[in-house]
């Protein structure tokens, strides 16, 4: 039996890998697991966040799986990627996706035309359509600062673990991510050893890379890397 580990990103919950996760459980018989990582999900809850314990969560999730499955493959979207990978690099993992992963911090030229972009939105009066908008407006003031460092941390840890992945690999990037530079999809090809890796980027995907108009490609692209046989 196969079973699937899908973690989400900073400040997010299930709800961002939903798609790909309802996909996967229609299309295979696997068993999928999208765990809440502690502070996060539809309410946020981060004024004692620690990057131990989102790592740790995910971390407990991951040895019960492999306790009662054969086959484990892990994905990890934005923070959660990097999450991912540092478990493909402790444990031994079948497979490995990374979606939009933070391994460099913030693209601040996508940033600028995505503020522009919801600036418009806003004088034309269609701000309740601009999607950027409607999902980080709630967050707005519910993340404090030691969060933030917090998830600094993470990926300052993580990456140190990056060239120590061995298992297959994709690693899935939207060219106008605003909050994840589009190169950090050659730092994570370049610095993880894999024998199979595979890059894919998606030019009309932003960070929520499984809510994008891609979703549906991605979905598919996913589903084959995971089944196809590896050599």
């Amino acid at each position: 039996m196969i079973a699937c580990l899908v973690i989400h990103g900073y400040t997010g919950g299930p709800y961002e890998v939903d798609p790909l996760a309802e996909f996967l459980k229609e299309n295979t018989d696997w068993h999928i697991e999208v765990p809440t990582l502690p502070g996060h999900g539809e309410e946020l809850h981060l004024e004692n966040a620690s990057y131990k314990n989102w790592i740790k969560a995910a971390e407990n999730e991951l040895k019960k799986l492999q306790r009662y499955y054969e086959e484990v493959y892990v994905i990890g979207f934005s923070m959660g990627g990097m999450i991912a990978a540092y478990l493909a690099a402790k444990y031994k993992i079948d497979k490995l996706v990374l979606l939009a992963t933070s391994g460099k911090y913030l693209n601040f030229k996508q940033i600028g035309f995505d503020i522009a972009e919801v600036i418009g939105d806003g004088i034309k009066g269609t701000l309740g359509e601009n999607k950027l908008y409607t999902h980080y407006k709630n967050k707005l003031g519910a993340v404090p600062l030691k969060a933030n460092i917090e998830f600094m941390k993470l990926v300052r840890f993580t990456r140190r673990y990056l060239d120590k992945v061995e298992s297959p690999v994709l690693i899935a990037q939207g060219h106008q991510d605003g909050m994840v530079p589009y190169k950090s999809a050659y730092y994570l090809e370049k610095e993880i050893h894999s024998k199979k890796k595979e890059v894919v980027f998606f030019d009309r995907s932003r960070h929520l890379i499984c809510l994008g108009d891609d979703k549906d490609t991605l979905n598919g692209m996913v589903y084959h890397f995971l089944v196809e046989e590896t050599e």
